[in-house]
């Protein structure tokens, strides 16, 4: 067995070899500095969602709660407490008040159901028509947004000097050029017209969006998925009841819960249509009816507690609206 010895010059001084540093944790200070960096970036948008819809929100509650008429407008503090009255007065369909809200409430739930539904159908079609290229498409997709990106008092304004009777173009159309009607052409602002035109422009100004969210929607679907059922011998009604309906399943439950929820409180689209005071009963939206009856019959306590009742039900429905569709992704 050999050994090897190393010349002093290569020999290793063990004494005089400094032993490995280990770096430094970083300065307690510069870690703290960077703690309250997440609370100051979300600190604005809770303090503007406090000022802007909890404290209204908790305000009005309390408004329901208490006997504020137009004898104590002008001090809150003063209106005495009305316990669950408002509630009571708004919900007994035996009496005037109830059986408004009542009549208001089956209206909004028409008025909703058609403007959703046929929206959503529009939408769909408009999405479907232009998924695959072709010249012109850009044209089109520019048009079908129009009513989405104009004002929508605009708009509004404008459909109201087009439902006139005299000088309206709905009526010039219909008895002049179609001669579909005879006459001078019938009222659309007022009787029972006038729950057919607030669905008409309510639908003009909200198709736009489900065609928006339906065509990002079926960005996403493979073209080979359709390619593939084509050939299997797949009709394009099959294509998309069995392909594009599955594929955009997500954004349907959004898309439909987004414009339930806005349709159903709608305001600006019956208040700009009729007037501040004339809407007729035909098309007596639930968030008009309750704008009346706080702001007309100066009745604030009565009107809050129609807003928490409005609030309640909406609550209601999309909680179970989410468990409906939650259970039905699961199964998927």
């Amino acid at each position: 067995m050999s050994t090897t010895v190393l010349p002093d010059s290569e020999a290793i001084d063990l004494t005089h070899t400094k032993a490995p540093t280990l770096s430094r944790p970083p300065h307690k200070g510069k870690k703290s500095r960077f703690q309250w960096l997440p609370y100051a970036l979300v600190g604005p948008a809770i303090l503007f969602e406090l000022l802007i819809h909890i404290v209204p929100m908790l305000t009005g509650i309390w408004i329901s709660f208490v006997q504020l008429t137009k004898y104590f407008i002008a001090n809150w503090g003063a209106a005495p407490w009305a316990g669950l009255h408002n509630y009571q007065v708004a919900v007994d369909f035996n009496q005037a008040i109830g059986k408004g809200l009542l009549n208001s409430f089956l209206i909004t739930v028409a008025f909703t159901i058609l403007v959703v539904g046929l929206s959503w159908g529009f939408g769909m079609m408009a999405a479907v028509a232009l998924q695959k290229p072709f010249k012109g498409r850009g044209l089109f997709r520019t048009l079908f947004l129009v009513p989405y990106a104009l004002p929508m008092y605009a708009g509004v304004i404008t459909w109201k000097f087009m439902f006139q009777r005299d000088s309206g173009a709905i009526n010039h159309i219909l008895v002049d050029q179609l001669h579909l009607v005879s006459g001078s052409g019938p009222f659309w602002l007022i009787g029972n017209n006038a729950f057919v035109a607030v669905v008409v422009v309510a639908i003009w100004k909200t198709w736009p969006f489900a065609f928006l969210m339906l065509m990002a929607g079926l960005q996403s679907v493979p073209a080979d998925v359709y390619e593939a059922a084509s050939v299997d011998g797949a009709k394009p009604f099959r294509q998309w009841r069995s392909i594009t309906l599955p594929m955009v399943r997500p954004v349907n439950v959004t898309l439909v819960l987004v414009m339930c929820l806005w349709t159903f409180n709608d305001f600006n689209t019956p208040y700009v249509l009729f007037g501040s005071t004339a809407q007729p009963p035909a098309a007596d939206l639930l968030s008009f009816h309750i704008y009346n009856a706080s702001f007309i019959t100066w009745n604030f306590g009565s009107g809050a507690a129609m807003s928490v009742l409005l609030l309640l039900f909406l609550l209601v429905v999309t909680g179970i609206y989410l468990a409906v569709t939650n259970r039905r992704s699961v199964r998927a």
